[in-house]
Order: structure tokens, then sequence, then C-alpha cells
């Protein structure tokens, strides 16, 4: 039987990395959609396609197909038959997907490939719009979220470890900015479903928040 889980919430909130750990647990597939949103950009950069060109674009979504496959348990994003996971980070790549984003025949092409993927999968799909836009129809979903303020310090220290120079008031600020863009974007704005639940990791760890959301899973398939 196909179970899906949808998980929403704002930049920083841990969203990606609940979700793979507990798609792990569980035995579900998890799909990056924010990856999907970079193999495009990608496609956009290589091939020099003006995004704000909506003409452009829509020549350019014809011309795509992206399928998501697990190697040794790892997602790997194949872009026209070609794996182009390794390219995703660049922040060129970053840069880009942020405007592709906003693209409404991007984001029509990529919700009926997500919407395929979870039709043949039990999966856990996380992203700005999953309850409300792609998976409407999520056998649970759940609104993730944290304060502003414990974001960029995740954030931070995310950084900081990797030995990358930052300041956590330029990236608080920066986390108030997405925040603003968005729950005010034109297409698919962030917002909790009415009937996802709300779990705020503030003062939650990781362990804490997969374990919550793997009982409500064992209440819904036993309840």
């Amino acid at each position: 039987m196909i179970y899906n889980i949808a998980i929403d919430g704002p930049a920083g909130a841990g969203k990606s990395t609940i979700a793979k750990l507990t798609a792990k647990e569980l035995g579900m597939i998890y799909i990056d959609t924010g990856a999907m949103y970079r193999a495009v950009a990608y496609y956009f950069d290589a091939n020099d396609i003006d995004a704000c060109d909506e003409s452009s674009a829509k020549s350019a979504c014809d011309n795509i197909d992206i399928d998501v496959i697990y190697e040794n348990g790892v997602q790997q994003i194949i872009l026209n038959g070609e794996n182009i996971t390794p390219k995703l980070r660049m922040e060129a790549i970053g840069k880009m997907a942020s405007k592709v984003a906003k693209i409404g025949c991007v984001r029509e092409k990529l919700v009926d490939i997500q919407r395929n993927l979870a039709k043949k999968e039990s999966v856990i799909m996380d992203g700005r719009d999953i309850g409300t836009r792609v998976l409407p129809d999520a056998d649970i979903k759940i609104y993730l979220t944290a304060g502003v303020s414990v974001r960029a310090k995740r954030r931070y220290d995310e950084l900081a470890a990797k030995d990358i120079a930052c300041d956590i008031k330029e990236i608080e600020e920066d986390i108030k900015n997405r925040d603003y863009e968005d729950m005010h974007r034109k297409i698919s704005p962030l917002r909790q479903a009415e009937d996802a639940l709300l779990i705020d990791t503030s003062d939650m760890d990781i362990r804490e928040v997969v374990d919550r959301i793997k009982s409500i899973y064992e209440e819904r398939r036993n309840g």
C-alpha cells in the first residue's frame, strides 16, 4: 500500500534532515524537491536561458526530463539521462534555482513529476508547498518550523563547521527575507495546510522530531 507524507516549513527548520532520516527508518523514499528545482536551474544556466523570459522558459520546460533514482541509499537526480547530482550544490545554481522556482511553467512541470513519483512509491517529500499544492491528499501533513534565531544559529553552526566565514546577524536577516518572499510569492506561497500538524523544533533535537513523526505515522496506520 502506497503511503505519502508531506513536510513543509520555512528555510532552516530542518525539513530535509528530518525527512531523510524518517524515510530511511520507515522504509520510504525521500524526495528532495529542492534538488529538482536546482536541476532545472542547472539546465537554464548551461543553456543560457533567461529566467525572466517566459517564452524561453516554456520552451526549456518542454525539453527537460527529470527522474529520481537511488544508488546505495543516496538520491540521484537524472536530467535528460545525465546524473547531475554532484553539480547541484554550486553557488550559481542555487541562485538560479531561486529564480526558476518563481516561474509558473517550471512549477507545473515539477509538480506533475513529483505527483507521479508519489503515485508509484511511498514517499516523504519536503518543501514549501507539498501539503498545500503538490500532495494535497497526502496521508500525513507536517508543518515543521522553528524560531528565526534558532534557524540562524543552526545555519551558522553548519557553516562554521565547514570553516566558512559567516555573520550570524546577516544569516538571521537573510532568513527573515526568505520567509517573507516564500510567504508572499504569487505562486504556491508557503503556508501551513489546514490539516497539517504543526511541529515547532526550536527546543527539539533531530531524534525527538523523527520519533514524533514516526509516532504520528504509527497512530495513523494503526488507528
